[in-house]
């Protein structure tokens, strides 16, 4: 086995192990925040539903759930993250950054580094919704994940419409 091998191998293992069973996975329902992302360059979708408490004269996380359309890697820091800002306010929240939120599963290779920021962006949207919106406002909430499977447990495809491309 080469060196590059050992030094990926617990990382491979700790994002198998989070993806295959995922803390606080799902809708939650009367969450105070929603948010929702998605990535174009890879085609990640990730929505974020957090609920607060007072703790201390404090308002805090109280519990943080997600879905996503997502790689495992996705799914491993999103199920970390929400584990990680449980008992933080919104503003120790949104000071962390992907790194931070994806370091219980330890430095992520360059090509996945977008799951760290797609995780990162969803609680923006959630927290602080002006914070994620793209300067051109295009960030708009869909429909839950949950809202696409039919009552057979088949998954609805819509067709967008074709764009004409110059």
């Amino acid at each position: 086995m080469n060196e590059k091998s050992n030094r990926t191998e617990p990382l491979t293992q700790s994002i198998e192990e989070a993806a295959k069973n995922p803390k606080n996975l799902g809708e939650m329902e009367s969450a105070d925040a929603v948010g929702t992302v998605g990535r174009s360059d890879c085609g990640d979708m990730l929505r974020m539903w957090v609920k607060f408490k007072e703790e201390n004269g404090r308002r805090v996380i109280d519990r943080a759930t997600f879905q996503t359309f997502g790689c495992q890697t996705a799914i491993a820091v999103a199920s970390v993250a929400t584990e990680m800002i449980r008992g933080k306010t919104s503003e120790e929240a949104l000071a962390l950054k992907g790194d931070q939120l994806s370091s219980p599963l330890g430095a992520l290779p360059p090509m996945k580094i977008h799951c760290a920021q797609l995780v990162e962006d969803a609680l923006k949207s959630a927290l602080n919704p002006s914070a994620a919106r793209p300067q051109n406002g295009s960030l708009k909430s869909g429909p839950t994940l949950a809202d696409q499977i039919t009552p057979e447990g088949k998954v609805k495809i819509t067709l967008l419409p074709k764009k004409d491309t110059v």
